[in-house]
């Protein structure tokens, strides 16, 4: 980049250590998970940014978009840089925009909506909503790391999904403000069904810089590890746990053998050969838990009050995407899918799975609750990877099947499943980035009418 366009940037945000040059800090601000997949590997392996910007304020964003869109410098937004898709790997170089600095919790309110920066930590978020007496509805498996705005930018669900679907259910994003990209960016409210423009859209077409985030009231938890000699009595014992609403849960997972195996700590769980199932319970069901796991067939391996993140096992960090890291950990040809499954149909669609790919596919399962409020057995597979054929032979053949995929071998809003068919989310960039320099090559159906990204950014 033009030493001229560093030390501009420097001038207006007014702290030159907030503008960071540095080639290992600027590569290390360039990555997220992408590497969990081998194709996104060699697609994005390389890529950095030329610069990064870390804003304090909504105003410190302005001045860098209005900077960035009349020198045509690309901008790629990063949270804490935990996705799995890509999303914030900078493809043409130009500004990584890291908002880690822009963690303050403003509020909670008193009808338990959190009012807070795109920086905050989801576990911080966590524990200081549990002060208030409120918790999170949902958060993904690196709530440690995770950001808000790296979640509401290009996640979707995880623990407490079951409860309380994804992150894209019931509003519980309340509104978003964002700032666009345009000669003078404006910061625009988003509320209701509007805060859907925005959400999972990879910061593409517009920075998060404040959120309402709906919390839940906050429940006394255990966890439980149960053990099954099969997959298929795990997997009867978890779905009736999942779909009965009488019990208060916020995890129900399942791993077939050797997914346990991955777990090195935890191992004195997993008894050899057996399907295990992590449950988080209201502590006030959790004997009756325990009884109806043992009546079922299933052995009690584990089962403790859960006192908070500090909690030792954690089971979270074995559930959701952390399983692939496990698996990963173990043999890196391991990969991973991002499947629903029919919550009326699944055991046929596991069975044809198997038939045709055996072990390649491993079932790791997890419950969730949708938009309509059905319970279904979600997955994130693990996955032996051998060619990007065969990959996508399995792909194409879990659709052929009716099992959803959400495929996390490709580097753009579309291909990774979250796109909405009304398209307000390319209707929002078409708005709000006329040039295309917000994360640009990451909405593939945007075309701009404009010079194109990154042509003054060297």
């Amino acid at each position: 980049m033009d030493p001229k366009h560093i030390a501009e940037l420097r001038s207006l945000i007014g702290d030159p250590a907030r503008v960071i040059v540095n080639p290992q800090m600027v590569e290390q601000l360039s990555r997220d998970f992408y590497w969990y997949s081998p194709v996104l590997r060699k697609q994005l392996d390389g890529k950095v940014g030329e610069v990064v910007v870390q804003p304090l304020s909504a105003g410190d964003v302005q001045k860098t978009l209005r900077y960035c869109f009349l020198n045509n410098i690309p901008v790629t937004a990063r949270g804490a840089g935990t996705g799995n898709y890509g999303q914030a790997v900078p493809l043409e170089g130009g500004v990584v925009l890291d908002l880690a600095r822009m963690d303050r919790i403003e509020e909670i309110t008193k009808d338990g909506v959190a009012v807070c920066q795109p920086g905050v930590r989801l576990g911080d978020l966590e524990n200081e909503g549990r002060k208030a007496g409120w918790e999170l509805r949902c958060y993904p498996s690196t709530i440690i790391k995770a950001s808000v705005g790296g979640f509401l930018g290009g996640g979707s669900g995880g623990i407490g999904t079951v409860t309380h679907g994804g992150l894209r259910d019931f509003q519980t994003v309340r509104a978003i403000e964002v700032v666009t990209m345009e000669p003078e960016p404006r910061i625009v409210l988003h509320e209701g069904e509007a805060v859907h423009e925005i959400l999972h859209a990879w910061g593409t077409n517009g920075i998060i810089t404040r959120i309402w985030l709906a919390l839940t009231p906050a429940v006394d938890w255990s966890q439980c590890v149960v053990a099954f000699d099969s997959f298929n009595a795990a997997f009867d014992f978890s779905e009736q746990i999942a779909v009965d609403e009488r019990w208060i849960k916020r995890l129900v997972t399942v791993f077939e053998w050797p997914i346990p195996s991955f777990f090195t700590p935890i191992l004195h769980y997993a008894p050899e050969g057996h399907t295990l199932i992590f449950f988080m319970i209201a502590s006030s069901q959790l004997s009756e838990l325990e009884a109806a796991a043992r009546k079922a067939g299933g052995k009690v391996t584990h089962s403790a009050a859960y006192p908070g993140l500090h909690a030792r096992p954690l089971l979270s960090d074995y559930t959701w995407n952390h399983t692939t890291l496990w698996a990963i950990r173990t043999d890196e040809a391991y990969t991973y899918l991002q499947c629903g499954f029919s919550h009326e149909n699944a055991r046929e669609q596991l069975r044809r799975l198997r038939e045709k790919f055996g072990m390649e596919i491993l079932f790791h399962m997890e419950f969730m609750k949708n938009g309509d409020g059905i319970v279904f057995p979600g997955a994130i597979p693990v996955v032996y990877y051998t060619t990007e054929e065969r990959l996508n032979e399995m792909i194409d053949f879990c659709r052929e099947i009716g099992v959803w995929v959400a495929n996390p071998h490709v580097n753009n809003v579309e291909g990774g499943g979250r796109y909405r068919p009304d398209n307000v989310q390319l209707l929002a960039k078409q708005k709000y980035d006329p040039k295309g320099l917000l994360n640009p090559g990451k909405m593939v159906t945007f075309h701009s009418q404009s010079s194109p990204a990154g042509a003054s950014t060297k």
